[in-house]
């Protein structure tokens, strides 16, 4: 049996992967895993959680997985990409699929570029249309610091089972992500020495599942996960 394990972002939730994840499970017959990290999910509770917690929530559902199907494949959006490579180079599942992953932090260019996009919007009076907008607005005041350095600490962890990883990998990256520079997909790439491909998505932010994109996206790792 297949077992796919799909694994959220920093400061997000397993919604954040939800759209890729229902489809695989009308589409397959696999096994579908979605971990909620500690202290996520649509009301954030970060003040007292470690990422050593998230990373044991991962391995969790990775021996649930292992338990009950042979083949394994991991998507990991954003900090969930870098946790997906840990998992993946230390029990050497079969694929990985990394979507917009943090390897570089953040992007303050194009940061400042989404927040001028909000600026011409609310003039336009169309800002409250605004997926991002409303995403940003969401998580404002819930972050305190101490989980900023948990994500740095947990960054520095995870990154050098990125040349471990010994599966085919997938690489999905937007071009106007606000959060990690779209080159972090370069380095991913340099970085792992297995096989890697590498699809970039023009119209894409940060929330690459949840984006103009996603049809697209999605048919991309569906394609990859299920090519022999």
């Amino acid at each position: 049996m297949i077992g796919c394990i799909c694994i959220h972002g920093f400061t997000g939730g397993p919604y954040e992967v939800e759209p890729l994840a229902e489809h695989l499970k009308q589409h397959t017959d696999w096994y579908i895993e979605i971990p909620c990290l500690p202290g996520h999910g649509r009301e954030l509770q970060l003040k007292t959680v470690d990422y050593k917690q998230w990373i044991q929530t991962c391995e969790a559902s990775m021996k649930k997985v292992k338990e009950i199907c042979d083949i394994i494949y991991i998507v990991g959006f954003s900090m969930g990409g870098m946790i997906a490579s840990y998992l993946a180079a230390k029990y050497n599942v079969n694929k990985l699929v990394l979507l917009s992953t943090s390897r570089k932090y953040i992007s303050v260019r194009q940061m400042g570029l989404d927040m001028s996009q909000f600026v011409v919007e609310g003039v336009k009076g169309t800002l409250k249309d605004n997926k991002l907008f409303q995403h940003y607005m969401a998580k404002r005041g819930s972050i305190p610091m101490r989980a900023m350095i948990e994500f740095l600490k947990c960054m520095r962890f995870t990154k050098p089972y990125l040349k471990k990883v010994n599966c085919p990998v997938l690489i999905a990256q937007g071009i106007q992500d606000g959060m990690v520079p779209y080159k972090t997909a370069t380095y991913l790439d340099k970085e792992i020495p297995s096989q890697t491909e590498v699809i970039y998505f023009h119209d894409s932010k940060h929330l690459i599942c949840l984006g103009e994109d996603r049809e697209i996206l999605i048919q991309a790792v569906d394609e990859f996960l299920n090519r022999p």
